[in-house]
C-alpha cells in the first residue's frame, strides 16, 4: 500500500507489517527497537539512513477486549485516509502537530489532553473512512452509516438495559418492524434483538471482570430480569457460566 504525506494509517487489529522505501533490505524489528527507546525515556526514534528523510507520527490506543469485539470485528486489517485532499483536513493535521509538540505532556493535565486528542483523531479518521465506503458495503461500519440502522444501533448501545422489542425500537427509529428487521439483517446479518442480546452479554462480561458485583446485579444491569435466564444466555455465548467466566478470566490475568 503506497503512502504519501497526509496519509493516516490505522492497523485496528495490530497486524504485523513491513514499512520501507526503495530496494528491499533486511527489516528492523521495531518491537525490539521501541523497547529500548521507551526504556531510555525518548519519544523520537530514528531508523535507516542515507536517503530522503521521512517523518512518521506513531501512536496506539487500547480498548476493552470484550466491548471492542463487536466494533473491531467490523474493521479491516488496515485503514488509510488522506487528510490533505480537502480543506477540512487541516484541523486534523494541526491537531497532530499539537500532539507532537506536547508529546512529553509534562504540564498539569497534559497526559489527559494528549489521550483525548488521540481518541478524537481515531474517531475522526474512522468517520472519514466510513464516508468513503462504497454503497454496496455491508457490515457494522456500513450499518452505522445508514441513517435508520445507525439510529437503531445508537439506541441499543445507549440504552442496552431498556426492555426493547422490535416494535418499540422500530417506533423510535421511525420504520415498520419488517423494514427495520430487513435493513438490519442486510447490513449486520443479524436481527436487532439478536444483536442486542450479544451486546448485553459483552457488557456483562466486561462488568464481571472489572467489578465485584454479584451475578444477579450484573444480570439486572444489562437488562435481564431473571438471573437463571441470564446464566443460560451467558453460557451459550461464552461456553461457561458467568461465575466461572469471572474466575477463569482473573486467573488468566494473574498469569500474564
Amino acid at each position: 500500500m503506497p503512502l504519501e504525506a497526509g496519509d493516516i494509517v490505522i492497523l485496528p487489529h495490530g497486524n504485523k507489517h513491513l514499512m520501507g522505501n526503495g530496494p528491499p533490505v533486511t527489516p528492523i524489528d521495531s518491537a525490539t527497537h521501541l523497547k529500548q527507546v521507551f526504556a531510555e525515556g525518548r519519544i523520537l526514534s530514528q531508523l535507516g539512513g542515507g536517503g530522503e528523510t521521512t517523518k512518521l507520527v506513531c501512536g496506539y490506543l487500547t480498548c476493552d477486549p470484550q466491548l471492542g469485539q463487536v466494533f473491531l470485528a467490523g474493521l479491516p486489517t488496515i485503514i488509510k485516509v488522506q487528510i490533505r485532499d480537502n480543506p477540512s483536513g487541516q484541523w486534523l493535521e494541526d491537531t497532530f502537530r499539537y500532539s507532537v509538540d506536547h508529546a512529553e505532556a509534562s504540564g498539569p493535565g497534559g497526559a489527559a489532553v494528549i489521550a483525548k486528542l488521540s481518541e478524537v483523531l481515531f474517531v475522526e479518521t474512522l468517520r472519514r473512512y466510513i464516508a468513503q465506503l462504497p454503497q454496496t458495503q455491508k457490515g457494522w461500519l456500513a450499518g452505522v452509516r445508514d441513517p435508520d440502522v445507525g439510529k437503531a444501533l445508537a439506541l441499543l448501545h445507549q440504552r442496552p438495559a431498556h426492555p426493547w422489542t422490535i416494535a418499540s425500537l422500530a417506533k423510535e427509529v421511525g420504520l415498520s418492524r419488517s423494514v427495520l428487521a430487513e435493513r438490519f439483517r442486510h447490513y449486520l446479518s443479524d436481527t436487532p434483538m439478536g444483536y442486542l442480546t450479544r451486546w448485553r452479554l459483552q457488557l456483562a462480561a466486561q462488568v464481571l471482570t472489572s467489578t465485584s458485583k454479584s451475578v444477579a446485579e450484573v444480570a439486572g444491569e444489562v437488562g435481564y430480569e431473571s438471573e437463571p435466564s441470564f446464566n443460560r444466555a451467558f453460557k451459550r455465548e461464552f461456553g461457561v457460566p458467568p461465575a466461572r467466566f469471572r474466575s477463569q478470566t482473573k486467573r488468566a490475568h494473574r498469569k500474564n
